[in-house]
């Protein structure tokens, strides 16, 4: 009897979509948080035009949604529970986690507010 492939066929679409490393780590960094494509440049080490074109792959195939803000556009996971067939590879593969860590030069506004936060700290300590 002959197995009819359209039963493996969502699977095998999302397998295809998972088989870059640059989605992959696209995914992973948007598992810590949301994030614009100046974020993820700036976590990556890739081109902005190259993450676009991935982040699009992504947003086309319904595993990230975006949302804009003002002038950035700031993507995230649409199912978390992706993070766990990625996690399961990877120990399948006997391979590390990666550490993302945060960028020191990202000029994202996530960023940017995130650095002003511990001035802005200190400086109501101060005025005590």
């Amino acid at each position: 009897m002959a197995m009819k492939n359209t039963h493996y066929a969502a699977e095998a679409a999302l397998f295809k979509l998972l088989a870059h490393p640059a989605r992959l780590a696209i995914l992973e960094a948007l598992g810590q948080q949301r994030a614009c494509v100046c974020h993820l440049e700036a976590l990556l080490g890739l081109r902005q035009a190259y993450i676009s074109q991935q982040l699009a792959v992504l947003r086309e195939s319904g595993l990230i949604t975006d949302q804009r803000e003002g002038w950035n556009i700031f993507y995230r996971l649409a199912r978390p529970d992706l993070l766990a067939v990625v996690g399961a590879a990877r120990t399948m593969l006997g391979g590390p986690t990666p550490a993302l860590g945060r960028p020191a030069s990202c000029p994202c506004p996530l960023c940017a507010s995130e650095r002003q936060q511990p001035i802005a700290l200190a400086d109501a300590k101060g005025a005590r």
